[in-house]
């Protein structure tokens, strides 16, 4: 479980912005009960909620993957591998206002 997931999650738990909660088998945090983002679980990344759109631009621009448990590719959540605490953190937020307009 990514430890990394966790610092950048935290202070947005703290604000009361993100609450823990579980999704598929695995911890995650939710924002007014709405996924918002998880550790991945084959390895180190987050996974994060996010308008099909921004997905598909993450996804061209080379910065994310498409999030494929299982096999079936869930279209407004993409997979970040390369850590960056900034860049997660601003993800996170991008994705509370998401699932909270």
């Amino acid at each position: 479980m990514s430890d990394e997931f966790w610092d950048c999650a935290a202070p947005l738990v703290a604000e009361g912005l993100l609450e823990e909660g579980t999704i598929m088998g695995g911890p995650c945090v939710r924002s007014g009960g709405e996924f918002v983002g998880m550790p991945h679980h084959k390895g180190d990344g987050i996974v994060v909620k996010l308008p099909r759109a921004r997905v598909d631009e993450l996804i061209a621009g080379g910065s994310g993957a498409s999030f494929a448990p299982a096999g079936k590719t869930f279209k407004e959540w993409v997979l970040i591998e390369s850590f960056d605490e900034q860049r997660w953190t601003a993800l996170l937020r991008e994705s509370i206002s998401f699932v909270n307009p």
